[in-house]
């Protein structure tokens, strides 16, 4: 039961606690990324070491998105998101001192199961604290505020490394005094979730998407897959890509062909609402594809601003189709419906991120970079293709829907 006293105004200090909360459990996720070249020149770690850490960093978000989605509702929110933040620190304190693979990928995998945390409780701190006006605010607020704390994460990252002193430990104690921060900030802000009973049995995961919208899955999950994978793609094996193949040990440079992927993928998923969700699928991946082309190209002629030119399409791209297919299954659900929607669609998300991660991690002692390139690239084809020529439009008329297959 959510608490209502005081809405207007007592709950705006838990709203802007919670936001800058999430941005710095995000700012610590992405500030490992510009680092990897560094653990690869020093440490001797191969790509493929590099992909296992993405593999446990995934899989940890995974676990805990599906398990400790609804943990928040039982035990509050304020008690879960101290705990998210705190295993972000852990996982920092752990980053520390990194010399071998082992005590990196357990510190991708903390911030892994904090992240998951994060997500499920900063987020909905948010909406529950998130004032009445502006109407979109909340959903803004929690949506795009972890985009925004990843790049902001990988550009200081990058900034810290290259200018700043001790270069592999300056961004995580950075981070660790934001977290530490934020962690006092929600202390002392209201609580907007009543603790109630049933914390043990929330902790069942719920994965089904009810049967007016699994025709729409086949095609939402080809558009999860193809840009989730990417995701993974950049975490992996573009830092190698861009010193190897594209010429630049910069970690800023780095930091900030990471953000642009993730950045203008925020910015613009609000621009899918203007078409209807089959249309703004096929534009996005179609789009989506044209990035990949570039960054392909980019890659075999070590063309760094052709290479950042791309990366912003295929991000821009990826939050359009990304948007529109979560928007097309959510279409007509009720309040009840949602938690296992988005457990389906964390599950493929996460899912895509982690196995092409592993396959490729383990193909990348065999291939090069470019071939490695290349066969993502082949994963958005495919991926295309299939959106183009299958993408559909929710049923205007849920009554009718299971009965009439009417599609608009």
């Amino acid at each position: 039961m959510i608490k209502q006293v005081g809405r207007g105004g007592s709950l705006r200090p838990a709203f802007s606690s919670a936001v800058a909360s999430l941005a710095a459990a995000f700012v610590a996720v992405g500030s490992t990324i510009p680092l990897f070249n560094i653990y690869r020149a020093e440490e001797g770690f191969t790509n493929a070491d590099i992909s296992m850490t993405v593999v446990a960093y995934s899989a940890a978000t995974l676990t805990t998105l599906l398990v400790m989605g609804r943990l928040s509702n039982h035990l509050g929110r304020r008690p879960t998101s101290i705990a998210s933040l705190g295993l972000l620190v852990l996982g920092c304190l752990l980053l520390l001192n990194v010399h071998d693979i082992g005590t990196l990928i357990a510190g991708r995998l903390l911030m892994g199961l904090g992240a998951g945390l994060a997500g499920t409780s900063l987020t909905s701190y948010i909406v529950d604290a998130a004032p009445a006006r502006p109407a979109w605010l909340a959903s803004v607020a929690s949506s795009q505020t972890v985009m925004l704390g990843l790049a902001v994460g990988a550009i200081a990252s990058g900034a810290l490394i290259q200018f700043g002193p001790w270069p592999r430990e300056l961004i995580y104690l950075v981070a660790i005094g934001l977290l530490l921060l934020s962690s006092a900030l929600i202390a002392i802000s209201p609580e907007t979730e009543t603790p109630s009973p049933g914390a043990w049995r929330s902790l069942r995961p719920d994965v089904r998407v009810p049967a007016r919208g699994r025709r729409l899955l086949p095609v939402a999950a080809a558009v999860f897959l193809a840009t989730w994978a990417t995701g993974a793609f950049y975490q992996a094996f573009v830092p190698a890509l861009v010193e190897d193949q594209l010429h630049t040990r910069s970690p800023l440079v780095l930091g900030l062909v990471f953000a642009a992927y993730m950045a203008p993928s925020a910015l613009a998923a609000p621009i899918e609402g203007r078409f209807t969700p089959a249309a703004a699928q096929r534009i996005g991946m179609i789009i989506f594809l044209i990035g990949w082309i570039g960054i392909i190209t980019a890659t075999a002629t070590g063309t760094l601003a052709l290479f950042i030119a791309a990366t912003i399409v295929a991000g821009a791209s990826q939050g359009i189709a990304i948007s529109a297919a979560t928007r097309g299954l959510l279409h007509g659900s009720t309040l009840a419906d949602r938690a296992s929607i988005f457990g389906v669609i964390y599950l493929i998300c996460y899912s895509a991120a982690t196995f092409p991660s592993l396959i490729s991690g383990q193909l990348s002692n065999s291939f090069s970079l470019p071939q490695i390139a290349l066969g993502y690239g082949a994963l958005a084809l495919l991926a295309t293709l299939f959106a183009v020529f299958a993408a559909r439009n929710p049923c205007t008329d849920t009554s009718k829907s299971s009965r009439l297959g009417e599609w608009s």
